[in-house]
């Protein structure tokens, strides 16, 4: 039976616990530091009773005195992104031992042996599946009733093991990546429980393959770092003027050389699944369908003058939406991912001072369709409809750039389709309150801060990480001013996104190093929008590091 002195130490070391974690929430990406001992410490009460026993006894029969081992109060691990909130405790931590294992409960064997032998692996211990977890080992388990939502995790380092708990495999994954950064880092995981969620729920970096082809392997590790950072999208934007890189059935005649088969795509898809990343593939139209065109001259949309308008279908003739959404459903199962991406952005027609007057064809449609007001502009709202009605029924979330939404006209994009705001300044491009006081959902790819276009042309520079960790937050969509925080909800998340306009500019290692830093800081910025504690040179010294 504990004795009342030992008690009374006891509840003083849970308070002294619990302020210590109230600090902690107080300053993010920190762990609060306390004065308060623990049992057994010089001065305790524990310690003022064992010297009493002591004393009672004869001195020639006393014991030599074996002192308990004493540690400091644990500080939060340091990862990329940093936890959310540690609840600091004092113990040896849990660090890898030759018969440690990682272990799954009973009931989530089949839901979590990929995460746990995925660890298992990087930390190089065993793999017990439906095994009694013992000292030193470390468990993953599910709880779909644990409070922390989607993608949440918690972790206790405590008694010499390592319990990772969460609502959903995505949030256990994501502990076994704090887990396994914490051991890169500095050797072990510390005592403490760490609660931790993401602020945004899509988080990730944007492909521009179609312009410049990135092999499979390269794709492949740029998803294991991502999954590393707790980021979940790849966008692949694989059809452009210049180039269609994957292989199609439906029509042949438009595939680039080289070009990814669909034998690869499906091996992509199938470890951003295992790493909890969705693949959201993009067939951008009406404009940007370039390499389409070369093969189908027909449908190609051309002014007044005769003169064809780069990467841009006649969006009147049938036969053009007949094309694109036979392409949309030839490649719908390929990518089983939660998402699509409908394109919408830069159709050249709607750059002409009078679209009606320039593309007579097209403003002809759009009053057949829409009523004698409707102009050109409504006419790429009902593409955009179209192609989105033809998606819907797989039940993946929709996407469309913020250029592809038009004010004033007669019709409007459906209400469903998010907004992937990247610019202020292309034709029929607005502000971004215009779109959130709609009541749209947005994505934030500010071109200012997230895009990262080879060579450099139109202005573009290369986005530092240092800038993206110190001036950009999810508020911030058009250039360097945030929109009011009251929006935050409708803000989904952010995506660093690579263009390939020069493709030459840069090989794929130097884009590959070139993104490291951008990546790691939008990490940060996506699972915790609060002003991180590390300063930026120790945020780059520990990305290094890790």
């Amino acid at each position: 039976m504990m004795s009342t002195p030992r008690r009374h130490e006891r509840f003083r070391t849970i308070a002294t616990a619990t302020v210590a974690a109230l600090v902690t929430l107080a300053l993010p990406g920190c762990t609060a530091a306390s004065d308060a001992r623990a049992p057994g410490d010089p001065g305790s009460s524990t310690a003022s009773t064992a010297s009493a026993t002591t004393a009672a006894v004869p001195a020639e029969a006393a014991p030599t005195p074996t002192p308990s081992p004493t540690h400091p109060l644990s500080t939060a691990p340091r990862t990329i992104p940093a936890v959310r909130e540690h609840v600091p405790a004092r113990g040896p931590g849990w660090k890898p031992t030759p018969d440690a294992r990682v272990v799954v409960a009973p009931d989530d064997t089949a839901a979590l042996s990929d995460e746990a032998k995925l660890l298992a692996g990087e930390l190089r211990i065993g793999y017990g599946a439906s095994t009694a977890p013992r000292a030193g080992d470390v468990e993953l388990s599910l709880d779909p009733g644990s409070p922390g939502g989607p993608e949440s995790y918690t972790m206790d380092v405590k008694d010499g093991r390592v319990r990772i708990n969460g609502p959903d495999q995505a949030g256990v994954f994501y502990g076994t990546r704090t887990l396994k950064q914490a051991v890169k880092g500095a050797g072990s995981a510390p005592e403490g429980t760490v609660r931790d969620a993401p602020a945004k729920p899509q988080r990730g970096l944007n492909l521009d393959i179609a312009r410049k082809h990135f092999s499979p392997d390269w794709i492949e590790d740029r998803l294991r770092e991502m999954a590393d950072l707790k980021l979940n999208q790849l966008g692949l934007h694989f059809s452009d003027d210049q180039a269609f890189r994957i292989q199609s059935d439906t029509h042949p005649e438009i595939v680039s050389t080289p070009h990814l088969t669909k034998a690869q795509v499906r091996e992509i898809n199938a470890l951003a699944a295992r790493l909890h990343i969705t693949v959201v593939p993009e067939i951008d139209s009406p404009g940007h369908l370039g390499a389409v065109l070369r093969a189908h001259p027909d449908l190609q949309l051309r002014d007044t003058q005769g003169r064809a308008v780069k990467g841009a279908v006649d969006i009147s003739n049938p036969a053009s939406a007949k094309l694109v959404d036979e392409l949309l459903r030839e490649y719908l199962p390929l990518f089983p991912g939660g998402a699509w991406h409908l394109g919408a952005d830069e159709y050249q027609a709607l750059v002409y001072r009078d679209p009606q007057a320039s593309f007579p064809q097209l403003a002809r449609a759009a009053q057949q369709r829409y009523g004698p007001s409707a102009r050109v502009q409504d006419l790429a709202t009902g593409w955009l409809n179209d192609r989105a009605a033809v998606v819907r029924p797989s039940g993946k979330a929709l996407k469309a750039w913020n250029d592809g939404f038009f004010a004033g006209g007669v019709t409007s994009a459906a209400k469903d389709i998010q907004v992937e705001y990247w610019t202020g300044k292309e034709n029929g491009a607005r502000p971004p309150l215009e779109y959130l006081r709609e009541g749209r959902k947005v994505v934030n790819l500010n071109d200012e801060f997230l895009y990262y276009v080879l060579g450099e042309p139109n202005q573009f520079t290369y986005p530092t990480g240092k800038r993206i960790y110190e001036q950009w937050t999810p508020l911030v969509l058009r250039g360097t001013t945030p929109v009011p925080a009251s929006y935050g909800p409708q803000i989904l998340g952010g995506r660093l996104a690579v263009w390939s306009d020069l493709a030459g500019a840069q090989t794929q290692a130097q884009v590959a190093a070139g993104i490291q830093a951008p990546l790691a800081a939008l990490s940060q910025k996506v699972w915790d929008a609060r002003t991180p504690q590390l300063p930026w040179t120790d945020f780059k010294a520990l990305a290094d590091r890790l």
